[in-house]
């Protein structure tokens, strides 16, 4: 069994999630949302669309990908997604999630460190699904903000198209209807 001390360290540990903000402003907020609250509103995202899945999906792996997928960056700092997939962030985010799950015992924390290379690799649709639904909310927060994450990063609706589309490989069901909602952006002048 698990020294609960080590878990307790783990919980303490994770509560910096809470201090990493994002690029992205909660809708109706003028203050940039928390990595924290961003796990929150994923993991309840993926429970509502679940049945939109293309494949047969396991929703409590995906869950688990949700909620430990942004753990490095209490470590390495957000960035833009647009930006961010570099090898040298990748590799500051795979050395913070090794830190993190450090605390737990050593076999929870190897199932959570694959668990995090999974979602990494995106190859599996439990993991295509979890990267799908890891790019809605800013999409809709970024639509209902008048574009405001979009344009203070300098991001243009091709890279916004380009990027998002993966979302089609998870859920075409999706895809289309989060393409529908980027076009109307574009034709309101918030997608440039």
């Amino acid at each position: 069994m698990a020294n609960i001390n080590d878990i307790l360290d783990f919980m303490i540990e994770v509560e910096a999630l809470k201090s990493v903000l994002r690029k992205t402003r909660p809708v109706g907020t003028t203050r940039y949302e928390n990595a924290a609250e961003h796990s929150w509103h994923v993991c309840l995202s993926a429970l509502m669309l679940k049945d939109y899945a293309n494949e047969a999906i396991e929703i409590d792996r995906v869950l688990r990908m949700l909620l430990i997928h942004d753990l490095g960056e209490i470590d390495a700092g957000d960035k833009i997604i647009y930006r961010s997939e570099t090898p040298e962030q990748k590799a500051q985010e795979a050395a913070g999630v090794e830190r993190i799950l450090s605390y737990l015992p050593q076999e929870t924390a190897e199932a959570y460190l694959a668990l995090w290379w999974e979602f990494e690799a995106g190859e599996t649709a439990d993991a295509r699904y979890a990267r799908a639904i890891d790019r809605i909310p800013p999409l809709l927060q970024n639509l209902k903000d008048e574009g405001h994450g979009w344009r203070v990063n300098g991001i243009t609706k091709e890279q916004v198209f380009a990027l998002n589309a993966r979302i089609g490989l998870a859920s075409e069901a999706l895809w289309e209807a989060v393409r529908g909602r980027l076009q109307e952006g574009v034709e309101r002048g918030i997608l440039r």
